[in-house]
């Protein structure tokens, strides 16, 4: 496919985006903005290209880095701008249906705008780590374990190869020759908690110490033998690893605090469905307000 064709279509794809209405709505560049292209005569600026850029993110083709993401993304703005213009001659700025468009995209510029600046005030550094020393201060003590396993599908067949093992045959590879597991290499499950199992496998796997084999465990998998390898306290991740989880948390608790914040103070009136209805999704607003604070 030509990169013309590829253009047009990734333009159809955009129209009425936020980008558009600001080609649309466009003044003269300021005087420090790098003019890139022109389009009969309306310029197209590195101020356009760094809009552009935020707001069709995920929509760039990934393979295209560095210089060659800007010129594609340039090829986008002059053919959008074409596009553009032909709409300004047909009139079609003053019709009803884009006056909506024009209304519905400034209230979610808007909404957006405001919550960035809510999402860059909230997430500091200092904001982050108490939110991070809060989580580790509440996590309870846990064990992980370590531990290999061999699946069958009866019991016959556990006892069997638990047989095999104690009789000295080593447990990787008799794993290897009849497990019906195939995402554990040698039977190998790595570390896990016991919450993470099913409740038959994670109970059994709990009572034996380091070294221990299980008699037969019977899961909703099939039959396990379980050998546990060794145990340790569950530590908690450092913040290097996890900031930027917990920055998207902290952001998502500020946001939702001001929406909750500002519904409490609205009077909102629905007329899309039943009373009852409505009583219903301003009790469950309510209810969620209390997670949102953890």
């Amino acid at each position: 496919m030509s990169n013309a064709r590829k253009h047009a279509r990734f333009l159809a794809r955009a129209a009425f985006t936020t980008v558009g209405l600001v080609a649309l709505m466009a003044a003269a560049a300021p005087a420090q903005a790098k003019v890139l292209a022109k389009v009969n005569g309306v310029e197209i600026t590195d101020e356009d290209l760094a809009l552009a850029m935020e707001d069709l993110g995920p929509g760039i083709p990934r393979q295209l880095q560095g210089k060659a993401r800007d010129s594609y993304v340039v090829d986008f703005l002059i053919d959008e701008q074409l596009v553009v213009q032909k709409a300004q001659a047909d009139k079609l700025a003053e019709t009803p249906d884009f006056a909506k468009k024009m209304a519905y995209l400034r209230d979610k510029a808007l909404m957006e705008t405001l919550l960035g600046n809510v999402a860059k005030e909230a997430a500091t550094d200092a904001a982050i780590k108490a939110t991070y020393d809060e989580a580790a201060k509440n996590q309870k003590p846990e064990t992980e374990y370590h531990a290999h396993h061999i699946l069958v599908p009866t019991e016959d067949e556990a006892k069997k190869a638990l047989a095999r093992v104690k009789g000295g045959e080593d447990f990787a590879k008799v794993a290897g020759e009849v497990s019906k597991d195939p995402g554990s290499k040698g039977g190998d499950l790595g570390w896990f908690t016991k919450d993470r199992m099913v409740p038959e496998f994670g109970e059994a796997a709990s009572k034996l110490k380091p070294g221990e084999l299980s008699e037969p465990v019977k899961t909703q998998f099939g039959w396990h033998i379980i050998k546990l390898d060794e145990t340790r306290p569950k530590t908690f991740p450092p913040l290097t690893e996890v900031k930027d989880q917990v920055a998207r948390y902290v952001v998502q608790k500020a946001q939702s605090e001001l929406v909750m914040k500002l519904r409490d103070g609205a009077k909102i009136e629905r007329t899309d469905q039943p009373a009852d209805a409505a009583k219903d999704d301003k009790a469950a607003a309510s209810a969620a307000k209390p997670a949102a604070k953890k």
